[in-house]
This record gives C-alpha cells, structure tokens and sequence, in this order.
C-alpha cells in the first residue's frame, strides 16, 4: 500500500472517529496534493475547532515539514480555528498535539511516540 492510500485512509479513519463523538467533519479534497490546501480536516463541536493535520506512521518517531506546519498554523489563524496535529502511530492509536508541541530540527520538526505520550492527548482526551 502507497504512503499516498494508508495517508488517505488514516484521514478517513480519524474523520468517522471524530464524527461518532459528535464533531462535524469536513476532509480537505486534495490535501496533501494540492499547494493551498493547509489542513486534512476541519472539524467542529459546540466552542471546538479545529484545522487538522493528520499524519501515520510505524515508526517511533514523525518527522515533518515546516513549510506543511507553517501553512497549518496561518490557514488556521485566517480561519479562526485551533491547529492540530494528528499522529497515529501504528498500535499506539492517534494522539493529538498543537504546533508548538514539536521539536525543531535543522530541517523541519519531529515528535516521538514517547514524546507525545506525555505531552500530547490520545484520541480518548482529545474527544472530552
């Protein structure tokens, strides 16, 4: 399976997880292909909304690209909407964090699974 489909189908996983807890959910047509199109998702609940950037992966770490996270956090502003990231880490489930959560690197940013796991929210938190 192409990182193209598991990332296609990871975005439409989080978007019926987030449905059934009563978000409105809205998938970007052409995220990730297109240059204008900052977020994966926006979602909302009652005072909840957010851009989301929804990522996968089998490794420990997530490494990502600061032109992608910049874009998030200025269509997020422009939007008056919270930016979030969401990373599934294949068996540990999706966890949530905001931008300035991740850690810098020379060329983009990164966030471990162990990382995440203390400063970020797992899906059960971040649906509360």
């Amino acid at each position: 399976m192409s990182n193209k489909t598991k990332g296609s189908n990871a975005e439409r996983e989080l978007y019926h997880l987030l449905d059934e807890e009563g978000f409105i959910c809205i998938r970007a047509a052409g995220s990730g292909m297109m240059e204008n199109t900052a977020c994966d998702l926006l979602v909302a609940r009652e005072d909840e909304r957010y851009a989301i950037e929804c990522k996968v992966t089998n490794k420990d770490k997530k490494y990502l690209d600061v032109e992608q996270i910049k874009n998030l956090v200025e269509f997020s502003k422009l939007f008056g909407v919270d930016p979030i990231i969401a990373i599934k880490f294949n068996r540990n489930g999706w966890h949530f964090v905001r931008p300035n959560q991740l850690i810098k690197t020379q060329k983009g940013f990164v966030i471990s699974l162990e990382e995440i796991k203390k400063s970020g929210k797992p899906l059960k938190n971040f649906v509360e």
